[in-house]
């Protein structure tokens, strides 16, 4: 039969004159049929069966559930039931993107009905157990994101339930009522959640939407359940969410990486399918295949060690923020701002502020590394001094020290002293110097947004001293004087790295400053805390450092300051307004006493 079939469809086609004719038999219905299925065309395949309009309305409902990308049939075989009637058995394969496939066989009768052969129609035809009034539905399974863990191995971003708290304002009845409760038990979670934030942006919600009130770790909505679960209005809808260890921790750095590696953690979804009567009960599975995880993905930060720089930072009312840095690798470590901070933006990682003394560490290296001083070459330290007769520079309270060697110099942090030493400086010596501590370098992190800041050449002489003691036009972010503290610590600049795989670009690959000119400032860095202006470090072991005090705007008021390192720890204090270094360095002092 199918032979005969065959050899008649050749000569129709050979004949080309209608000389011959020729219905189309069981095989050619049948693709056809499938053809038609696969291309989307709907009522073309229900016109080559026997009831169009049921298999119209059973297919329509069977492909919009499916929603697919496309279909790949393949005829089995055609049996031979008498004379006009033959059993079609053929294999679907639905393609339902994202390299999900469904597969599977069926069987269907092609019927002859006078001269015309059909489909017999029948809602297996769809799938053998797809029943009459019966369709499909399909549910994606998704599988909750893979953590984002620390370089330990702990978890800084992990899944977990969050509950929505919704309020329907139509459904609410008395709404000033229902948003004040709602308040009263949300306001301690969440100080932004008040009854006028609650009822203003309900009423912006259109007629009959819901308006979400608040997004609650799930131990935060146990804790209020009881209060808010029967309000009128009151709706709840729940999700898995990836979340930081409490709600501002890391707040400058965990967003950035969670948007980064969404993708990476995403995993790949699985899916369901069910057979559902006409009420929407399910019925049967047909189908599942179970979501994929992805794996977990590592970043350079530490959770100990982000939790011991915010808990330093926290206690301070003034702006303030410390980043901290591995010398041998370039992990940030740690990037902490306090709430008045946050209010600033991510001023840890390009803040762009006067480093004040702390620059002294990039002048004493490049005095030193000139060869016309040495950490004992005695200089004088007057409480004041007059720059090429244009510009007096005081010390602190115009303290005066004599003639002191240039360590002590450091360790007291005479202004008049590093200024002189910049007077004879070419004009590109600071910039240099700073550059090769990372100081003007940009990089291009993956995952975050960073300045270092900037040491332009200054052929003016007044600049220049400024300049050499952190004022002038020098600027530098809490980010860069840490990277200054790193290099100095290290030898050379370490590059930045947070995402695991994902390499840091840096647009400048500065020389090394020469370890005979690095050696002796570390020294000086370590009598800044033994004897100079940061004795409060002096009980928690190896701490070496600059402090600083900044003027900006009028100088009335200054910044203050401190860089440092501690073996494989380096990191950099800055507290607005602080006045004196005194807040940065006891900031330092929390923090170092945390750190394991």
């Amino acid at each position: 039969m199918r032979l005969l079939a065959t050899i008649t469809v050749l000569t129709l086609t050979l004949g080309g004159c209608g000389l011959f004719s020729s219905v189309p038999g069981a095989p050619e219905i049948t693709g056809d049929f499938l053809a038609k299925l696969a291309s989307g065309d709907v009522q073309g395949a229900a016109n080559l069966t026997d009831n169009p309009n049921d298999a119209k309305e059973t297919l329509e409902k069977f492909r919009g559930a499916l929603k697919p990308k496309g279909l790949t049939s393949k005829v089995d075989q055609i049996r031979k039931n008498g004379e006009t009637a033959s059993e079609a058995s053929v294999t679907l394969d639905w393609d339902l993107d994202h390299n999900r496939h469904w597969t599977y066989p069926t069987k269907f009768d092609v019927r002859q009905e006078g001269d015309f052969w059909k489909v017999h129609w029948q809602s297996s035809v769809a799938h053998p157990k797809l029943a009459p009034q019966q369709t499909i539905k399909v549910t994606e399974l998704k599988p909750d994101p893979a953590p984002v863990l620390d370089r330990e191995g702990t978890p800084l971003l992990a899944p977990e339930r969050v509950v929505s708290v919704l309020l329907v304002a139509k459904e609410a009845g008395d709404v000033n009522n229902v948003a004040k409760a709602l308040a009263d038990a949300l306001n301690p979670l969440d100080k932004a959640i008040t009854q006028q934030s609650i009822t203003e942006g309900a009423g912006k919600t259109p007629d009959g939407q819901a308006y979400q009130v608040a997004a609650l770790r799930d131990p935060d909505y146990q804790s209020v359940k009881p209060k808010i679960y029967d309000l009128p209005g009151v709706r709840f809808s729940s999700q898995t969410s990836l979340l930081a260890p409490s709600r501002n921790f890391g707040s400058q750095v965990l967003p950035a990486v969670r948007k980064l590696v969404e993708g990476d953690i995403a995993g790949n979804a699985g899916f369901r399918i069910a057979t559902v009567d006409a009420q929407g009960n399910e019925v049967d599975e047909l189908h599942s295949k179970a979501p994929e995880p992805a794996k977990a993905v590592n970043i350079a930060l530490s959770r100990a060690i982000q939790t011991a720089a915010e808990d330093a930072v926290e206690p301070v009312q003034q702006p303030t923020v410390l980043v901290a840095i591995q010398p041998s690798t370039g992990d940030i470590l740690a990037v902490a701002q306090n709430d008045p901070a946050d209010a600033q933006g991510a001023i840890s990682l390009t803040g762009r502020f006067p480093p004040g003394s702390t620059q002294k560490a990039v002048t004493a290296l490049a005095a030193i590394s000139s060869g016309k001083v040495n950490a004992d070459t005695p200089l004088p330290c007057p409480g004041k001094t007059t720059i090429d007769g244009r510009r007096i520079v005081p010390n602190s309270n115009e303290f005066d020290k004599g003639t002191i060697p240039l360590r002590s110099a450091f360790a007291f942090s005479c202004n008049t002293t590093f200024a002189q030493l910049a007077v004879d400086m070419p004009a590109d010596l600071l910039t240099n110097t700073a550059l090769s501590l990372g100081l003007g370098v940009d990089f291009d992190v993956a995952g975050l947004t960073t300045i270092t800041g900037s040491v332009p050449p200054a052929t003016d002489v007044v600049e220049r001293a400024e300049d050499a003691f952190g004022q002038g036009k020098v600027l530098a972010s809490p980010f860069g004087m840490a990277l200054v503290a790193a290099s100095i610590q290290k030898g050379s600049m370490p590059v930045p790295q947070l995402v695991r795989g994902k390499d840091t670009k840096a647009d400048k690959q500065p020389t090394a400053p020469p370890v005979a000119a690095l050696d002796p400032v570390r020294q000086m860095m370590r009598e800044v805390v033994e004897y100079g202006t940061a004795p409060q470090l002096k009980p928690f072991g190896d701490v070496r450092g600059k402090t600083g005090t900044a003027q900006f705007g009028d100088g009335v008021h200054s910044h203050g300051w401190f860089m440092g390192y501690r073996g494989d720890l380096a990191f950099a204090t800055l507290v607005l307004s602080g006045e004196t270094s005194t807040p940065a360095v006891d900031v330092a002092a929390r923090f170092l006493k945390a750190v394991p």
